[in-house]
């Protein structure tokens, strides 16, 4: 109560009183989340009325937000020269209950990955996510670490990698987040990444296959192949095979491969219906980027299925997922057009955090059954 009376917030109602050991918190962008000291845990819903409750409002006059060496959240008034770790608006929180759809779904595309992972600890649970310093992989890693995993980021740019990690560890100075570099244009480092992930000795309990290239002008890679055929689909590929023996070992476990409906405008069948290869990693005169893009999106697909029939018995699942309608994130930047195009779309599209909660509402780690 002392540290309340300081930040001028104890006057307040019995029912929303903590227990024992239990400290409110908030992240930077106003969410209202409560940390069990003894258990060493959070949660976003309070531990006695099991609300969920956001910030309303701006800061006071005179107050301001600043961020110390550790990387955590503080206020100080500058009125009465005083700081405090407690934001002087927990006094004006409102409940954030939105009332749960009748019907059988659960989610939709409005549920945001704050509602699906509502009461779970990812505690001791690791989990990899490609291509996780932007966008929704960002977002996912983010979420995933808030709430207790440990992340690891696998990233080509270990320069915006370490600064996701810097960003995450901001919003919770405790979290356990790191970077590690996988380039999957190169399966030499996709196999360097797999040697020192297992080095770590640690379990592996979900891997988000989400890096992707879109929209790439052609160019083979170091290994000979078409770029968008190797970065979206056979480095991931590649990834999944050299760690599974550490999912099979971690089960139950899962397998998230970020894929499109654009899968279904294409097709690698030739005249005779059998299998092209030659559509997969095709040559500079029968290249087409948004061809390439939607064949990787077909193959992402038809492995996650194919890799579930295979471990799914061993306790090990896959999903494919489509992530939403288009959205405004780094993809577009190799082509001016496309660029307008998902400029023109952003007002249309879903939030990030929408995004990242679509794939986490299949069934986590613990949940035999595909979801």
């Amino acid at each position: 109560m002392a540290a309340l009376r300081y930040a001028g917030l104890d006057d307040t109602d019995s029912e929303d009183e903590l227990p024992l050991g239990w400290e409110q918190r908030t992240t930077k962008d106003g969410w209202v989340y409560y940390a069990n000291h003894t258990e060493e845990k959070t949660q976003w819903e309070h531990p006695k009325t099991g609300k969920r409750k956001r910030i309303a409002g701006d800061l006071p006059y005179g107050w301001e937000q600043e961020t110390d060496e550790n990387g955590q959240v503080y206020f100080v008034d500058h009125i009465n020269k005083r700081t405090t770790y407690l934001d002087p608006r927990l006094a004006f929180t409102v409940d954030d209950n939105p009332t749960k759809p009748t019907t059988r779904q659960r989610y939709d595309g409005s549920t945001t990955a704050m509602e699906i992972l509502q009461g779970r600890d990812f505690t001791g649970k690791v989990v990899v996510v490609t291509g996780a310093n932007s966008g929704i992989g960002f977002e996912t890693a983010k979420s995933f670490a808030l709430h207790g995993a440990h992340v690891i980021l696998a990233c080509r740019n270990m320069t915006r990698a370490n600064e996701a990690v810097s960003r995450i560890l901001g919003e919770w100075h405790k979290a356990k987040v790191e970077a590690m570099t996988l380039d999957l244009a190169q399966l030499r480092s996709v196999q360097h990444f797999a040697q020192a992930f297992k080095a770590k000795n640690v379990p592996l309990h979900v891997l988000v296959c989400n890096a992707a290239a879109f929209a790439l002008p052609w160019s083979l890679t170091k290994d000979g192949l078409e770029t968008t055929f190797q970065v979206n689909h056979l480095g991931h590929f590649y990834l999944v095979q050299l760690l599974q023996d550490v999912l099979c070992r971690s089960a139950p476990a899962r397998v998230v491969v970020v894929s499109s409906e654009s899968h279904r405008f294409t097709d690698i069948n030739d005249s005779s219906k059998n299998l092209d290869f030659s559509r997969l990693s095709p040559s500079k005169n029968d290249y087409w980027a948004m061809l390439a893009y939607n064949r990787s999106k077909l193959c992402n697909i038809l492995f996650s299925n194919e890799l579930h029939r295979r471990l799914s018995p061993r306790g090990v699942t896959s999903n494919a997922v489509h992530p939403g309608n288009m959205m405004y994130s780094s993809l577009h930047r190799h082509w001016w057009v496309y660029t307008l195009l998902f400029t023109l779309a952003r007002p249309f599209t879903k939030s990030m955090t929408k995004h990242r909660g679509i794939w986490k509402s299949s069934k986590m780690p613990g949940d035999r059954n595909p979801a």
